[in-house]
């Protein structure tokens, strides 16, 4: 059922499942996604604002308005009572449908890297995909609030040429509107492997060093646990890759 409507947002949104990989060789190429810590993590966020959202329910039904209302004018009650009802159970009927978006938030997050590139891409009604060229990069940050801390996850924040001042100090669960929005910041948001890929984006940033094609900045330290992609990811990524490829061939014939 879930998979059935997940298919038909996207259909919907005209959103593919997949990104196409960014430039760069096939035998180079990475993919990460969101660790299920950060389901857990945006579970939790969702939950307390649907427990919010109820608590403020129920105080504004405790005062019931209605019975304060003179008998003159029981019709304006009658209508408090129905916008009462509404408001109630439009509450309760956006709570699967809220969840859902958390789900396939958490799942429709893709972070791939290749030799040349990396290309980060989330979100399905509002769709936000950017690629960074690492001539381009100047600085890797790790940034991990207290309960990124506690469930193992962290953020890795790319920033490139014309993204101003890093020193913000906002912490990895409050960047700020204008941060977020920049195209020169990218973030692989929620990974438990944040370091590592950190240090495999340095490594290939120190390769188009040594060709001359480009010189990596300094990189904040980070807290987190290495690790590598899925392999069923990898080989999807690859095979999105050699479509990718062949699509642009055929483009270029015609």
């Amino acid at each position: 059922m879930i998979d059935f409507a997940k298919a038909t947002l996207l259909n919907l949104c005209k959103v593919p499942p997949r990104p196409a990989a960014p430039a760069g060789s096939l035998e180079s190429l990475r993919v990460f996604q969101a660790a299920s810590n950060f389901y857990r993590f945006s579970l939790v966020k969702w939950g307390l604002a649907q427990a919010a959202a109820i608590f403020g329910a129920l105080f504004w039904l405790s005062f019931d308005i209605a019975d304060h209302i003179s008998p003159s004018r029981a019709w304006v009650g009658g209508l408090v009572h129905i916008a009462e009802f509404f408001a109630l159970g439009g509450l309760f009927l956006q709570m699967p449908f809220t969840y859902f978006l958390v789900r396939l938030d958490y799942e429709m997050r893709w972070y791939i890297v290749t030799d040349r590139s990396l290309r980060i891409r989330h979100g399905v009604v509002n769709v936000r995909e950017m690629t960074m060229t690492f001539a381009n990069i100047q600085q890797m940050t790790i940034r991990q609030g207290p309960l990124q801390s506690l469930l193992g996850i962290a953020d890795l924040q790319v920033r490139t040429a014309g993204g101003g001042d890093s020193g913000s100090g906002e912490g990895s669960s409050g960047h700020g509107k204008a941060e977020s929005e920049s195209m020169h910041l990218g973030y692989f948001r929620g990974v438990d492997n944040a370091e590592g890929i950190r240090d495999l984006i340095l490594e290939r940033l120190r390769r188009f060093r040594d060709a001359g094609l480009g010189d990596p900045d300094d990189v904040s330290p980070g807290h987190a646990v290495q690790g590598g992609p899925d392999s069923s990811l990898l080989s999807a990524a690859r095979e999105l890759l050699a479509e990718s490829q062949a699509l642009r061939k055929a483009l270029s014939v015609g």
